[in-house]
């Protein structure tokens, strides 16, 4: 019997020291549960934060884009009117280069004056005359109408203005007709 009683201990022995839960380990198990919550949490606070950060940026990006389309649209917004007035200038100008033997002095100065009116009150709103004499012909600017050889000027250089053009904050709203120089 005494066998026994000594194989009861050692069985008792291990069944201490075996991996079984016992009372003193669920703490431990509900330790690290609250660790993977508060891990959970903690992403979900910093998934969170950064999209806080990119929807901050958007709505930054989104006042930058409005500003600068409020912007363009005072600095452009009179295009429209400019290009209706564009014909009223040539027109002036071609009554002034087209002035007959008969006309006075006064019809010339009248014209002279008017056509200097008209022009200072485009310059109040950005408009700038493109008359290139003697130039590089450029495509952004100007608008080949005809080729000529002239000696006396070099390869793609601008030769005769036919009607002048216009830009509006270095926008072209009309280009310059040309002649072009190829020799």
């Amino acid at each position: 019997m005494s066998k026994n009683t000594k194989e009861d201990k050692s069985l008792e022995e291990e069944l201490e020291n075996s991996t079984a839960p016992e009372d003193d380990d669920l703490p431990e198990l509900e330790e690290q549960e609250e660790l993977s919550e508060e891990n959970a949490a903690l992403l979900r606070v910093t998934e969170l934060e950064s999209a806080l950060l990119r929807s901050a940026a958007d709505l930054d990006n989104a006042i930058k884009r409005s500003i600068l389309e409020v912007d363009k649209a005072h600095k452009y917004g009179v295009e429209k009117l400019l290009n209706e007035l564009l014909p009223i200038m040539d027109n002036l100008e071609q009554a002034l280069a087209n002035l007959s033997e008969n006309s006075s002095s006064e019809d010339k100065e009248g014209i002279e004056l008017t056509l200097k009116s008209f022009e200072s009150a485009l310059d109040k709103f950005g408009m700038r005359p493109i008359y290139p004499v003697n130039e590089d012909f450029n495509p952004e600017k100007h608008e080949a109408v005809t080729m000529t050889k002239d000696d006396a000027k070099k390869d793609n250089e601008v030769g005769e203005v036919f009607q002048r053009g216009w830009e509006l904050h270095k926008r072209v709203i009309r280009p310059a007709r040309v002649t072009v120089i190829k020799n």
